[in-house]
């Protein structure tokens, strides 16, 4: 089994600097941000529990939601990741390092 700690870490501080971010910042990029890191986080996800099916997309559910978004796509990759015999590229470092990546474009 995969160690997803740094994975989940990671989610949940960029969750978290999201929900304390100012609505202007949110609008001015960072929810942006967020939501095509937990959009692509979301599909990771699903290749990794049934590659063969259909992926489906993630909603954009608004500024004050996309904290969520982030922690909830994020934990689902990281319990597919953990239960995974060989995950198909979707590595918990290489998702870490996406997360990490997203934030610094969204706080720099």
């Amino acid at each position: 089994m995969l160690d997803v700690n740094p994975l989940i870490l990671a989610v949940d501080r960029f969750a978290d600097r999201l929900r304390a971010a100012p609505e202007s910042r949110l609008r001015r990029g960072a929810a942006a941000e967020a939501l095509a890191l937990a959009r692509e986080l979301a599909l990771l996800a699903q290749r990794v529990e049934d590659p063969a099916r259909e992926p489906l997309a993630m909603p954009d559910a608004g500024v004050f939601a996309v904290a969520d978004q982030v922690m909830v796509a994020g934990r689902d990759l990281a319990q597919a990741l953990h239960h995974a015999k060989t995950p198909p590229g979707g590595e918990p470092d290489g998702a870490v390092k996406r997360v990490e990546a997203a934030e610094e474009r969204a706080f720099g």
